[in-house]
């Protein structure tokens, strides 16, 4: 190859910087590293294996819950090998950094899911008030079985008794930002997650 299309090739295709930053400022907010994106591949694809295990056959309904799953999402279908079907809906239940029990649909379901095994995958389950509101509406819809995929679960923040089939990482009970996940809609493009500073 010519020298000069070698210095074209390495400069313009070199491989992406995996650095991250210990630091990001969001609006009017400091932010600190919490999970690398190396440690969020890892568990994705370990979330993506035990699905795999579990519905194969069932020819599942994953409903992401947008718009801080879809990272997620994309993620982990990369990796699920079983025959399968996505879908989308748009709920709003956070008012800057306080979440509320008002959960509003802005975007409704409108597959059939009558008699199906349904997956719904969430960005984050913290007090469980959104995952109640969506299993309530899937329910009066006819699905057969609902599962529920979440990228995040906080513990101590979780109000509810519903279970939580298939979770990615669990964290403390902080605010946090990146992978899809958003303070007033910045910071979903970070690869990294991270964590408010009080």
């Amino acid at each position: 190859m010519p020298h000069f299309i070698n210095l074209y090739f390495s400069h313009y295709f070199k491989k992406p910087d995996i650095r991250f930053m210990q630091t990001v400022k969001i609006k009017d907010k400091e932010f600190s590293l919490s999970i690398k994106a190396e440690d969020i591949h890892n568990a994705v694809c370990s979330v993506a294996e035990k699905i795999d295990r579990e519905l194969q056959g069932k020819d599942p309904l994953f409903i992401v819950v947008l718009n801080g799953a879809f990272m997620f999402a994309s993620d982990m279908f990369k990796q699920l090998k079983l025959q399968c079907e996505i879908s989308f809906i748009k709920l709003s239940s956070y008012q800057g950094t306080q979440t509320t029990a008002n959960v509003k649909t802005l975007i409704g379901l409108s597959d059939d899911i009558k008699d199906r095994t349904v997956v719904i995958v969430e960005d984050i389950v913290d007090t469980g008030h959104t995952i109640e509101d969506i299993i309530n509406s899937l329910k009066e819809k006819g699905a057969a079985e609902i599962k529920i995929c979440t990228f995040l679960f906080k513990p101590n923040a979780y109000q509810k008794n519903i279970k939580i089939d298939y979770v990615a990482i669990e964290i403390p009970n902080d605010f946090i930002v990146g992978y899809g996940l958003d303070y007033d809609g910045y910071g979903r493009n970070l690869g990294d997650v991270y964590k408010i500073i009080p």
